[in-house]
């Protein structure tokens, strides 16, 4: 992502926030067990603003500044840390890479930090998960309160600057799409690897291992999330992450796997037979899903409110389930009482970008949000008719047939300014593609 990406992001925050104060805190490391830490992962909305992609690092954005209006509190070079933990960028290098006026150590924060707040009247926040830096914040603008009488100045209010920065970071530029476009080519390798090698006996942890390595092999940054190879009845479970079940003949194989590339997200499902051939039963479940899949589509369109396009899907899953006597009485009704979710108990979709579900409202209030061009959304309906399934009350018992099946197909559909665009068109869902 060139520098101008960031610094076009960072002006349309400050034009939002006037004469308010934004404050930004990085990820912290996180520890997986005892003194063994996960690979560090920038917060998203850090990220989104600055491109910087290291911890214990703080960024503000004060447009009523008269020199600096994008400050950054970075770690000081240490070659000795350096040596055990990796490179870090360091005050200079951060101010000319980074483009902020003006790097502090992030050990001068308490000495530096209150100039920038000063001025402004309304102080942004959001509170995280790291309490001691939670507290820094709070006390600060605790502290500018107390003494607004005398001095005259001051924030008086504390807000959420996601609720200014989540609209922006719903609207995906170009150079955004063309990261994710990069992302999704990565998993369709990998989801067509899956679906023309896979075959009974193999193990799920080996299609798994396959498939991430071409995520890395082509230059992803990995995993968008936990990949979900689920074969037989592990596909009726959400987010099954075992994947160490042996695959047998007649079996379905549920794979919803994803690539990560510069921060950007794919999340793809595919539902195929392990064998050649669907049974009459997995096949019949499958065009089901499919249907409800394209109607849902053909619903992601500017100006069509959120919710109609997993009206659309739900309302194609219960025709069908009522068509196979899965599900009985009048269409409307069991929509209303909600007697399909046994079998399809999930939304049809989320938001995708530098957040696998990412971030950006839904509804305000009672009122459903439109999409608008340039947002990525995920259209997934699904069937799962788990063993043991329970039916709805007053609805039918499944015969045995039926159970065990698990489907879901899932799409990375960008809205644009006439329709949609299926950026993962490129990877099949023909029930003719999923046989051999």
């Amino acid at each position: 992502m060139q520098a101008i990406e960031y610094s076009n992001r960072r002006q349309k925050l400050m034009s939002k926030i006037g004469n308010g104060t934004a404050i930004f805190r990085s990820a912290s490391q996180a520890v997986m067990h005892n003194d063994v830490e996960y690979n560090f992962r920038q917060d998203s909305s850090f990220y989104y603003l600055t491109g910087f992609n290291e911890d214990n690092a703080v960024a503000v954005f004060a447009p009523h500044h008269k020199e600096h209006k994008f400050v950054l509190f970075v770690q000081k070079k240490d070659p000795l840390m350096e040596t055990w933990t990796g490179y870090r960028t360091g005050v200079n290098a951060a101010k000319e890479q980074y483009g902020a006026d003006i790097v502090y150590d992030i050990a001068e924060i308490d000495e530096h930090l209150p100039q920038y707040v000063a001025e402004a009247d309304r102080l942004y926040y959001h509170f995280g998960t790291n309490a001691g830096f939670n507290n820094k914040i709070l006390r600060l603008f605790q502290r500018f309160v107390g003494r607004y009488d005398r001095d005259g100045h001051g924030p008086l209010s504390l807000e959420d600057p996601m609720q200014v920065l989540h609209p922006l970071r719903l609207q995906k530029s170009e150079a955004e799409l063309d990261a994710m476009r990069k992302a999704v080519a990565i998993a369709a390798e990998a989801h067509q690897w899956a679906l023309d090698n896979r075959k009974p006996g193999m193990y799920e942890y080996e299609v798994q291992a396959e498939m991430e390595r071409l995520f890395r092999l082509r230059g992803g940054m990995g995993i968008a999330y936990p990949s979900i190879v689920a074969s037989g009845d592990n596909a009726c479970i959400l987010h099954y992450v075992e994947n160490n079940r042996q695959m047998q003949d007649n079996e379905l194989l549920l794979i919803d796997a994803g690539c990560c590339y510069d921060y950007y997200n794919s999340d793809i499902t595919r539902t195929f037979p392990v064998g050649n051939k669907f049974t009459a039963e997995q096949r019949i479940l499958y065009e089901l899903v499919l249907n409800a899949q394209l109607a849902a589509i053909e619903q992601v369109k500017p100006d069509n409110a959120w919710n109609t396009f997993h009206d659309a899907a739900v309302r194609t899953i219960t025709e069908g389930l009522i068509e196979l006597g899965l599900l009985k009485g009048d269409i409307e009704t069991i929509i209303k009482e909600e007697k399909y979710k046994p079998f399809f108990m999930h939304g049809t979709g989320h938001w995708l970008g530098l957040d696998v579900h990412d971030v950006g409202g839904r509804k305000t209030g009672e009122t459903w949000h439109m999409f608008q061009p340039g947002q990525v959304i995920t259209v997934e309906p699904g069937i799962y008719i788990r063993p043991d399934f329970v039916p709805a009350e007053d609805q039918p018992e499944v015969p045995e047939r039926w159970r065990g099946i698990g489907i879901r197909i899932e799409d990375d559909v960008l809205v644009t300014a006439t329709g949609n665009e299926v950026l993962t068109a490129a990877v099949p869902k023909s029930i003719e593609a999923m046989e051999r």
